[in-house]
């Protein structure tokens, strides 16, 4: 609990500015100014971040300046989400790839063989 906790399940909301309660039940969430305030005070460009499905396997926020990566597709089985993966290269260029989710008659034709 505590920091390890709010580290992993706080999660960013545009419609915060600053702290809010989290709908998860647990943490907290934040606005873009807390992300950028972060990142100024750390002299950094990005924050990579994970722990929550996006749709399209990863969603940026704070105006780029914050990206959540979610590399599971077809999360639990229950949802219909891409997962993402991150490479940053030598110049701290980052690219993107996507892993597709199956369609819903690929999943179940898998489990049936």
């Amino acid at each position: 609990v505590g920091l390890m906790c709010d580290l992993l399940w706080s999660d960013p909301d545009t419609t915060v500015n600053g702290w809010g309660e989290n709908d998860r039940g647990v943490s907290f969430v934040f606005g873009a100014n807390v992300v950028c305030e972060f990142l100024e005070k750390h002299r950094l460009d990005l924050l990579v971040r994970a722990h929550q499905v996006v749709e399209d396997g990863y969603e940026f926020f704070a105006g780029r300046r914050l990206v959540t990566l979610f590399s599971a597709p077809n999360y639990c089985g229950e949802f219909d989400n891409a997962g993402g993966l991150i490479s940053v290269d030598d110049h701290l260029m980052c690219s993107f790839m996507i892993l597709k989710p199956s369609t819903r008659s690929e999943r179940f034709a898998a489990r049936s063989t």
